[in-house]
Formats: structure tokens, sequence, C-alpha cells
């Protein structure tokens, strides 16, 4: 069973989008597709307004979207074809106590891709990119911690960086790939997750 985390260094990079265009454009893998959302203190983490993220009891609850309106990020996975859509929403912290769950959830799945840059504390991926655009400034703490395993980085282009202290990866196994939105998945990019998942 393949597996693929897609992180990004901020909220609004495309990280949703590159999931969707990547099970549109590999449909033969049978997809069950995954996104994570931490949350603290009855707010969102993501941009601190108040939303649903919060799970009414416990830390941690995983919720399976059979939605295909395209109104939320899990159902946008179904529409691009995904066979299942889960999302799992913990606490700030509490992703360790989720993880059991998702690993049963997961389990005898063809091919799941995550939408996460913290779970790559718990799993080991066959595939880990990246999403950058160098014009936002912010930078999450679990993408900085888990840039040098990226497999590969998807950068939005032009390059006008606001990063003062980042490198973009710099492995010779690495490949960069540029992307002008609203295309966030190249027939490039496409073509490198087929065959080093093969």
């Amino acid at each position: 069973m393949p597996i693929i985390v897609i992180g990004g260094h901020s909220r609004s990079v495309g990280k949703t989008s590159v999931v969707s265009g990547l099970i549109a454009a590999l449909r033969d893998f049978d997809w069950t597709a995954i996104k994570i959302t931490q949350y603290g203190h009855g707010v969102c983490s993501m941009s601190g307004a108040a939303c649903d993220c919060a799970c009414p009891d416990g830390s941690w609850v995983i919720s399976e979207d059979h939605d295909r309106s395209g109104q939320s990020d899990t159902s946008r996975f179904l529409v691009a074809g995904a066979t299942r859509s889960l999302w799992v929403r913990t606490q700030q912290g509490k992703l360790a106590d989720a993880m059991p769950a998702l690993r049963r959830q997961i389990d005898g799945q063809r091919s799941v891709i995550i939408e996460s840059n913290s779970v790559m504390q718990y799993l080991q991926p066959d595939l880990y990119l990246t999403v950058l655009d160098p014009a936002i400034a912010d930078f999450k703490k679990s993408a900085r911690e888990f840039l040098s395993r990226a497999d590969a980085a998807i950068l939005h282009s032009p390059m006008r960086t606001r990063w003062h202290d980042i490198s973009i990866p710099e492995k010779s196994d690495c490949p960069i790939f540029q992307i002008t939105p609203p295309s966030y998945v190249t027939k490039e990019i496409a073509e490198f997750v087929h065959s080093s998942l093969k």
C-alpha cells in the first residue's frame, strides 16, 4: 500500500489542490484521501477564527465524508476521484492519540494520500511532497521540521521569497517542480509520483 504525504509551509499554499490534482491525475491508484486538522482553544488553528473543527468529546475524531458537492476539502477529494475521504481532527499536540485509529482506517486500503505535515512524526510514507509559496512569509514549525525529508518540492512561481532563514531542499535527489496556479499538478509532477510509487 503506497502512502503519500502532502505538506506545506503555511495555510493557503495549495495543499488541498495538490492532493485533489494527484487524485484526478492518478485515478488508477484507488485513493483513500485524508485531511488532518489540528485545532486549539476552541478556534481554528489555521485562521484564528471560530470554526467547527473542535471535537465535541475527547481530543480527536475521525469522520468519513460522503458529500460530493466540493464545498469542503474532503469533499473535493471525492469529486477528484478518491474512493474514500476522511477528516482527522485533533487538539494541538494530540495527533499521537488518533494514530492507532487512523492506522486501522487505512489498513488494507489500496493507496493513501494524506494532507498534513505533522503526520510525518508517526508515519514513514513512500513519498513526501512539500508545497512552498515564497510569497507567504509564515513557515509552520512542522514544515520546518520535515523540510529536509521532502522527496520533492512543489514551488509557486515567480520566486519572490519572504523567508529569511529557510532554504528550499537542496538534496541532489529532491526535484523542485515549479507551478503557476490555478494549475497545481503538472504532467511532470504526476509522472514523478507515478514512477516513484511503481
